[in-house]
């Protein structure tokens, strides 16, 4: 509870600041006017996330979240979560690189939101604890059966003795000398739980001082062109 609230405390008191600010006389300033109301509501929207995060929490444990399966391209969901923060990489001059190879399909079965929600947070992460001008760099990669997700930035990087503390929900890992922190809310262990639910496992490594790499898999689903062109080579092989 006393995370909790401390997680909620933030962005409200952040927004009342602002709001009341502006009733004690800014609001007359035009220009302060719309910077205070533009703080106040990215606030809010802070606040909104982790609201939806608890509820979502909630429903886990609760065990009656649904999970809606589907077949799907996994590479355009990682380009459209790319594209999604691209801008606020731009900001601090951070280059998201995605690879896979052009010749080969990425159609999965799983629950869309669920696993957009996983890349989105992942990258994010990514981006928000990496130095400025720095690099994340996401591989889509297939094997016979699976598919290999791959995000990994050259930021601050995780100390070993909390790495396998960072999926505890609300888990901070902090830093002695300038006190920031590497914030995990519940949104990672809500990662490892929807990953979990898709027969799979998130896993990390990481150096401090040189970034950290979060990996997944899921499965892949083969279309019936793939399917054919396979068939053809194994009796090519075998004539």
């Amino acid at each position: 509870m006393a995370d909790i609230s401390h997680e909620l405390k933030t962005p409200i008191f952040s927004a009342q600041g602002y709001i009341h600010t502006l009733l004690d006389g800014a609001i007359e300033d035009k220009q302060v006017r719309l910077k205070f109301l533009k703080r106040a509501a990215k606030s809010l929207d802070s606040l909104d996330v982790l609201v939806q995060d608890l509820l979502t929490l909630n429903q886990m444990e609760s065990g009656v979240i649904k999970f809606i399966f589907t077949e799907f391209d996994l590479k355009l969901l990682i380009e459209e979560v790319i594209e999604e923060l691209e801008h606020k990489a731009s900001k601090r001059k951070i280059k998201i690189d995605f690879s896979f190879d052009h010749e080969k399909t990425y159609i999965t079965k799983a629950d869309y939101q669920k696993i957009y929600r996983v890349c989105q947070n992942l990258i994010y992460n990514a981006v928000k604890y990496n130095h400025d001008g720095g690099e994340v760099k996401v591989s889509l990669k297939s094997s016979k059966s699976t598919l290999q997700i791959d995000i990994k930035d050259n930021g601050q990087g995780i100390p070993p003795d909390d790495l396998k503390r960072i999926f505890e929900r609300f888990y901070r890992v902090e830093k002695s000398r300038n006190k920031k922190r590497w914030r995990n809310r519940a949104w990672i262990g809500d990662c490892q739980t929807h990953s979990r639910s898709h027969q799979s496992k998130i896993s990390v490594s990481s150096t401090v001082g040189k970034g950290s790499m979060f990996s997944f898999s899921l499965p892949l689903i083969k279309d019936k062109k793939t399917l054919e062109k396979e068939l053809a080579e194994n009796k090519a092989s075998t004539a």
